[in-house]
């Protein structure tokens, strides 16, 4: 079979259905949002679904247009979650600006409060410089830098020496219902590209030396999925294959860039109200 995904609740179904030892789920409802945590135990249980040792939380809404600040707050608390922590957070957002599918890294850091530097600007006493320490970097892609996404990271990482790092990109999914309404948070890392067949150098713990929490939303699918989706066959190796993505895939982005970006916001300056984030988030 050749379905491709980045999600792991997709990539592990047949092991959850089977059982296989060291991946266990666990299903729980949030505040709008079915949330389904997978965790994977063991280097060969990841090996045979073609996922990392570790935790994936996917954060599904019933549509691309659910409530927004519940579903926000639902990210937030899984993010923190895995954080562990939140200050003195570098948030990477990857992909190309110029090719909607593709935006969603750039437009989410686009809406990020970045602060580290209030400390020394602001007057020590101005309820601005309370604020917890993000900084926020869109890496642009390696055809338009010529530099490697985990290239640029590493080095942000070694001058500014962050307790953890957020990465948001765009993701591939095997069903259409996924595309713009599921959120997938994972402790494992990223290779951005991977969803495209296009796999750059990873960025993770083991390559930045502090934790890595990837955040992605399906943008696209590949066609061949689809085809064996709703044939059951796997495909000819004659047939042409692409990505497909939704034809309102602009304002899917634009809507789960801001949704990212708040929750982003909400779990590492909680002291601000929803109100006060899409004030200072614009």
């Amino acid at each position: 079979m050749s379905i491709r995904t980045d999600l792991a609740a997709e990539a592990a179904f047949s092991a959850i259905q089977n059982r296989t030892e060291g991946i266990k789920q666990h299903i729980r409802q949030g505040r709008t949002c079915k949330i389904t945590e997978i965790t994977i135990e063991t280097d060969e249980a990841g090996r045979s679904i073609g996922k990392g040792k570790g935790r994936y939380i996917t954060i599904e809404a019933a549509s691309p247009y659910a409530e927004f600040t519940e579903q926000a707050d639902d990210i937030a608390d899984e993010l923190k979650k895995l954080c562990g922590c939140d200050n003195n957070i570098l948030i990477i957002g990857l992909g190309n600006s110029g090719i909607t599918p593709d935006a969603l890294g750039p437009q989410a850091v686009s809406g990020i409060i970045a602060t580290r530097h209030l400390r020394d600007e602001l007057p020590k006493g101005h309820f601005l410089s309370g604020l917890h320490s993000v900084s926020a970097l869109a890496t642009g892609v390696l055809g338009q830098t010529g530099i490697e996404v985990a290239e640029i990271t590493k080095a942000v990482c070694d001058r500014t020496s962050p307790e953890c790092v957020i990465v948001i990109d765009a993701l591939a999914c095997a069903d259409t219902s996924r595309l713009g309404t599921t959120v997938q948070l994972t402790d494992t890392g990223i290779s951005p590209g991977s969803g495209v067949q296009n796999s750059r150098k990873e960025l993770s713990q083991r390559t930045l030396g502090v934790p890595v929490v990837a955040v992605g939303v399906p943008t696209v699918i590949d066609m061949h999925t689809i085809y064996e989706n709703m044939s059951g066959k796997s495909p000819e190796k004659t047939l042409p294959n692409m990505m497909v993505t939704p034809r309102d895939i602009d304002r899917i982005i634009d809507r789960t860039a801001k949704l990212i970006a708040h929750a982003l916001n909400r779990a590492f300056q909680p002291e601000l109200s929803h109100e006060d984030i899409e004030t200072l988030g614009k």
